[in-house]
């Protein structure tokens, strides 16, 4: 059974990358704008990451409450992980676009 210090210390150290200044170890997708304006992208990202944090924690932290009452399988889990991520990122690569364009 896997502990529960385990997943509060992975929802810890996800909570610590969205929050900070370290959000931009993360590679951005900042390289296909002009160098002149990357460091704006970089920082249009982090501010991206720092705006979806709360949402991001929710669901990870209702998908743990899920699992460790038995509504989905660690397989339902890593799955639905997945999608959500994806989703979430495919909308925050969206909206750097739109921020960008307007610059």
């Amino acid at each position: 059974m896997e502990s529960h210090g385990g997943k509060k210390l992975l929802i810890a150290v996800v909570l610590w990358q969205l929050s900070g200044d370290h959000a931009w170890a993360v590679d951005p997708p900042c390289d296909a704008f002009p160098p002149a304006k990357q460091l704006r992208c970089v920082e249009v990202w982090k501010d991206l990451y720092k705006e979806d944090g709360p949402a991001i924690a929710q669901f990870g932290l209702d998908q743990l409450k899920r699992r460790e009452e038995g509504k989905i399988t660690a397989q339902q889990h890593l799955a639905q992980n997945m999608d959500f991520i994806k989703q979430a990122t495919e909308r925050r690569l969206a909206r750097l676009n739109e921020r960008m364009a307007k610059e």
